[in-house]
């Protein structure tokens, strides 16, 4: 099935035409404003681009994660506990043996997945999943030999495990990427609840935490709180609430991430060691219920701003900075999948700064994950059970 959307205009054409921000509604917080021009609600930025969608495979439960193997094909996680491989034709293999018993339970299951940095020569995959452990649930990384016929996996070990358990299952971050020195970071949430978020700022424990560690989970030495007593050492920077994207930047290596705000308040970060992002203390957003987080304030001495926030949400899951041949006027912008309203989010960023927003899709479905094919086609992850691919 292919969907066409939207019109293609002249560059300059378009711009001039949409210099005002994406339709998106009122904000739920109206009396917040940014901490620096250009935070929020950038002018939209019209690409000339009209992504075609085509669906290339169907019939998934709950899908959370995908990613391309060296050798051909995808990995695809499923939330009830399955791994399965897609072909390049589309066709999805059988589940996959080996993987980890995962929490099925609220937000939690099986979650991400990547190859690990020297897959050509060990096979190994790295999997985050919900675990149950000491009577709650907590953020794991497994890894795993994959097989050649792509079937089974070997050797399933745990290498990381947040602490301590939480009787919530929900927000547990859970991307994993690996760097250029062959480092993995890892996504952790604060796990929700009023008395489980406010760990987000404590340093002796996992919650709303990016994490840096060694392919055999152990902790680099120069781990910004490596030597500091009382605080996790595997910590790269804190006081995040549900981080579920993280992309590095293909020219820069510099990490990005995403998260879920509450009732407003999504936020696009550029963790660095030993960072403190803010939250719950500041926050663009306030609780469900319209109640203010903490003192209502969006700026404290010593935290973080955001680079880039929303209100009202996108809900932002995968994202992925794209470098490819297929959408040259996309190069090196950050394009993330959207829950709700759903839909892919293209930023345009200078200078570490967000120019221009645009978006596609929206409200087609709820995209969850987002990748980049070696054909320069970008492959989408919908919660609906379906995988799309964009091309011209």
């Amino acid at each position: 099935m292919i969907r066409h959307f939207a019109l293609i205009l002249p560059l300059s054409l378009a711009t001039a035409l949409h210099a005002a921000p994406v339709e998106q509604g009122p904000p739920n917080v109206p009396e917040f404003r940014p901490a620096f021009e250009g935070q929020t609600r950038i002018d939209e930025q019209i690409s000339g681009v009209t992504p075609k969608a085509e669906v290339v495979a169907t019939g998934l439960e709950r899908p959370w994660g995908i990613t391309p193997l060296p050798d051909g094909g995808y990995l695809v996680t499923e939330r009830p506990g399955r791994l399965r491989h897609l072909s390049e034709a589309g066709t999805l293999g059988p589940a996959i043996t080996g993987v980890p018993a995962v929490a099925n339970r609220g937000q939690g299951g099986l979650l991400d997945v990547t190859v690990g940095p020297d897959f050509a020569q060990d096979r190994r995959i790295y999997l985050t999943y919900a675990k149950s452990v000491g009577g709650g649930f907590g953020t794991a990384v497994a890894r795993g030999v994959l097989s050649e016929d792509k079937t089974a996996l070997r050797g399933v070990e745990d290498i990381f495990v947040a602490s301590p358990p939480s009787q919530t299952p929900a927000h547990y971050g859970s991307r994993i990427l690996f760097n250029a020195d062959g480092l993995a970071f890892v996504t952790l949430g604060e796990h929700s609840s009023r008395a489980d978020r406010v760990k987000a700022q404590d340093l002796g424990t996992s919650y709303g935490k990016v994490i840096r560690i060694t392919p055999d989970g152990d902790v680099p030495p120069d781990n910004p709180f490596a030597s500091q007593s009382g605080a996790l050492p595997e910590i790269w920077s804190y006081g995040h609430r549900n981080p579920q994207g993280a992309a590095l930047h293909p020219e820069t290596g510099t990490l990005w991430t995403i998260e879920h705000g509450p009732a407003g308040g999504d936020e696009l970060n550029r963790p660095e060691p030993g960072v403190n992002h803010g939250w719950p203390v500041i926050s663009y957003g306030e609780n469900y219920n319209g109640s203010s987080i903490g003192r209502g304030i969006t700026q404290a001495e010593g935290m973080a701003q955001p680079v880039y926030y929303w209100d009202p949400v996108i809900a932002p899951s995968g994202m992925t900075f794209y470098s490819g041949a297929m959408f040259p006027e996309w190069e090196n912008d950050l394009l993330i999948g959207s829950l709700n309203p759903g839909g892919l989010v293209r930023l345009r960023i200078k200078d570490g700064r967000v120019t221009g927003e645009e978006r596609f899709f929206v409200g087609e479905g709820r995209f969850r994950d987002v990748q980049v094919a070696p054909d320069g086609s970008v492959l989408i992850l919908l919660d609906q059970g379906e995988i799309w691919r964009l091309t011209r």
